[in-house]
């Protein structure tokens, strides 16, 4: 284990300063420079520009009352249209009408379609998870029907209380590899772990088993030089970056490829937390310790994960997919002491938030308790009203948040929501030794999912995600048993703590809040 240097902050400011990351930042800052400026030059005939303004802007605020979605998006954009009339009435045209998002809102959905033939829901299982709980069971139709996600039996599930424990399994099973490994992830940065694996990924394309590896382009900014997918191609590994971070406003830029995904062989599948990157191992200190999930599937159910790659390597492929190679050999009959198993994904694009979805079914539908493990508190009036609501109804709602935060912005807003959620209940506790990474609800002993899905906007509205569903598997009850090791760890939070808060922390966190959607 190593802790940061000194210095190492202001290396790293230096570097993106100085780097092309810190160009593109210019140019951004240019493009709004030059959007104010042209509105200030203008100002002689302001009158009639205000006038016209005033009309368009309500209009707009008249579209956005009116508008589907979040109503707490819809009261972020009306403050900026009121607030700036003129600007934000601009930007938000601008934003409504940019062609990049329609173009991939049409191709996810195209690719939805080609890849349905192999995600058919097997009916058996359908009947027998009717049998066993037929609340869980609608969640199932919800998650097979709407977004093609089915639920599947013959799965072993394996629950990784620390990103160590996955780090090891996960490159263990990457040695046995023989066909194909896809790795999609949100951070990647040089260091023991990604380069542990980076060596395991040249030996085995050197063996000729297909290497498919996928980033999100935010590691550009600080983690990765830009060029890093044509240093890796020289290994015989196919590797691309997902939304590069460009000169020039695009909302797709905003929605980032927060998924965790490794399979191999269509046999075996990891999700949950964990990136790949030091921290994530406590190979290195940055925030105390780090606690961290995740999830080992072998078995049927791995070719959900599989299928959700493919979908998101193909958005900007011109080439036809052959899906049928990467097909999991199904198991005959039905190992009814494995339980269910439902991996899904979540899209900004689907018009379904699929992870808040999953969230309210296991809060909605719990009879003893819920706990949950979350680094961000950020939430809508839905997301509130449901926690205090089930707390309020007698069920143990406890969540644990980190002590140790990794951005101070968040957390200072997360903390605005304590006072609310302690007087309607819900439990509240911080992890002392550290942060918390982990992305967990379980409940009643035998439902739980393990994901990479915060209790924030971002994770809840703008982020492509995934998780794991798991019902009556034996990895529920290690889920819960770790969970209560968490605890014993933390310190729970008071009504008179958040009390005594100071004024300025108050203000901070209630002034931030306003910005809650977009953090």
């Amino acid at each position: 284990m190593q802790n940061e240097a000194p210095g190492t902050a202001k290396k790293g400011l230096f570097r993106i300063i100085f780097s092309r990351m810190g160009i593109i930042f210019l140019l951004l800052l240019l493009q709004i420079g030059v959007f104010i400026g042209t509105t200030i030059y203008l100002t002689e005939y302001m009158a009639y520009i205000y006038g016209a303004f005033t009309i368009l802007g309500i209009i707009v605020l008249i579209y956005i009352i009116n508008s589907e979605g979040n109503p707490a998006f819809k009261m972020t954009w009306m403050l900026c249209v009121l607030a700036l009339p003129v600007i934000g009435t601009l930007f938000y045209l601008y934003v409504k009408t940019q062609f990049g998002t329609r173009y991939m809102k049409h191709r996810l959905a195209h690719l939805r379609l080609e890849t349905d033939p192999y995600m058919e829901q097997d009916q058996d299982i359908v009947d027998a998870i009717w049998a066993s709980r037929s609340a869980n069971a609608q969640l199932a139709y919800y998650l097979s029907n709407q977004l093609g996600f089915p639920t599947y039996r013959n799965t072993q599930v394996k629950y990784f209380p620390l990103g160590e424990d996955k780090f090891r399994a996960m490159a263990a099973e990457l040695k046995k590899a023989r066909k194909f490994i896809f790795l999609e992830y949100f951070i990647v940065e040089e260091g023991h772990m990604w380069n542990t694996i980076l060596e395991i990924l040249k030996d085995k394309a050197r063996e000729g088993v297909e290497v498919r590896f996928m980033y999100d382009g935010m590691c550009a900014i600080s983690m990765l030089p830009y060029n890093y997918p044509e240093q890796i191609r020289r290994y015989g590994i196919k590797c691309k970056m997902v939304s590069p971070v460009k000169p020039f406003l695009s909302t797709v830029q905003n929605n980032r490829d927060h998924r965790k995904i490794c399979v191999i062989d269509g046999m075996v599948g990891f999700t949950g937390g964990v990136n790949l990157a030091d921290e994530y191992i406590n190979e290195k200190v940055r925030f105390g310790h780090w606690k961290d999930t995740a999830v080992m599937l072998k078995g049927d159910a791995v070719q959900s994960l599989t299928m959700m790659f493919l979908q998101m390597w193909n958005v900007d492929e011109r080439r036809a997919e052959g899906y049928s190679k990467y097909l999991t050999e199904k198991t005959p009959g039905l190992r009814r002491e494995l339980g269910y198993v439902i991996p899904y994904g979540d899209s900004p694009f689907d018009d379904e938030n699929v992870g808040e979805e999953v969230y309210f079914h296991i809060l909605n539908h719990a009879k003893k308790y819920v706990h949950i493990m979350t680094p961000y508190l950020i939430l809508d009036n839905e997301m509130i009203t449901t926690l205090t609501r089930a707390a309020k109804s007698g069920i143990e709602v406890v969540i644990i948040m980190p002590h140790i935060p990794d951005k101070w912005y968040a957390f200072a807003v997360a903390k605005t929501y304590y006072k609310e959620l302690i007087e309607g209940g819900v439990q509240i506790y911080e992890y002392t030794p550290g942060f918390v990474h982990a992305k967990i609800f379980v409940s009643d002993d035998d439902t739980a999912t393990v994901g990479t899905i915060n209790l924030d906007y971002r994770s809840l509205y703008l982020h492509f995600e995934c998780g794991v569903f798991i019902y009556n598997n034996s990895e529920v009850d290690k889920i819960e048993r770790d969970f209560q090791r968490t605890l014993v760890k933390c310190h729970k939070v008071t009504l008179m703590e958040v009390k005594k808060r100071t004024m300025l922390t108050k203000i901070m966190g209630q002034v931030l809040r306003l910005f809650a959607p977009l953090m």
